[in-house]
């Protein structure tokens, strides 16, 4: 007997709950191609593959806003060449996707310290963040060399920069200072790869978002996946501490 909740579909449960905000992990890229011994470089490429089937499942579940975690401040740590390999990746995939996304009216957003990006990767990222500052569709935040401490961290000296007194610190002021100032926190985390951890991602954001560990490496993600997350999402009950 299929029941009402059955009958739903993502778009309805993404309505009937509000769902506008999913923040996203990307891990196991490395570990997906290790298993299939491919080079890591095809993980990320896959992964590539996996954000864009993503992206174009929050445009079909209505889901508005989508922020991935792409490069941390940590991951400089890696080997030379898979850092520069993920940096020409990134550069790579701006150029050769960026006129379709501007067509679906996705608008691009780079959140983290882009100073410590080479200046032609930075004026490809600040070029792509104005090239699709007007569409209207989804909203597409990339966190790149991002890490949420040191988001913290910038916040709090531009605020004592602008001589504002201890008493006038609020949380909304604190706030409007992230990377993610313009947009609602987010309803959904989900960490691909099984691993339970936050990862230094969001961390003042995601005080109440609902969480979901996923086995399922990242380049293994799609629409179905999506669709998924967001019927657990839809059975969680979210009481925000009452």
């Amino acid at each position: 007997m299929i029941t009402e909740t059955e009958k739903l579909t993502a778009e309805d449960i993404v309505k009937n709950t509000n769902l506008q905000h999913i923040a996203i992990i990307m891990d196991g890229n490395r570990r997906w191609a290790k298993e299939r011994n491919l080079p890591s470089a095809m993980g990320h490429k896959k992964g590539v593959d996996a954000l864009k089937a993503t992206l174009k499942a929050c445009h079909k579940f209505g889901v508005k806003y989508l922020t991935v975690y792409a490069f941390s401040t940590e991951n400089w740590n890696r080997k030379p060449e898979e850092v520069a390999f993920l940096m020409e990746l990134l550069a790579n995939t701006i150029k050769n996707e960026l006129k379709e996304l501007h067509e679906n009216g996705v608008v691009i957003n780079f959140i983290g310290d882009l100073t410590k990006l080479n200046p032609k990767l930075q004026n490809i990222l600040y070029d792509a963040m104005d090239y699709t500052k007007n569409n209207t569709g989804v909203r597409l935040q990339i966190a790149f060399n991002y890490g949420s401490r040191d988001e913290i961290v910038n916040a709090v000296k531009h605020i004592i920069s602008k001589g504002i007194k201890a008493d006038a610190v609020t949380e909304e002021l604190i706030s409007n200072e992230l990377y993610t100032k313009n947009i609602p926190d987010p309803d959904l985390l989900i960490r691909t790869g099984g691993e339970m951890r936050v990862s230094n991602y969001l961390l003042w954001q995601i005080a109440y978002s609902e969480f979901l560990v996923t086995k399922q490496f990242w380049p293994e993600f799609d629409e179905t996946s999506l669709s998924d997350a967001i019927f657990e999402f839809g059975h969680r009950q979210r009481r925000y501490g009452k």
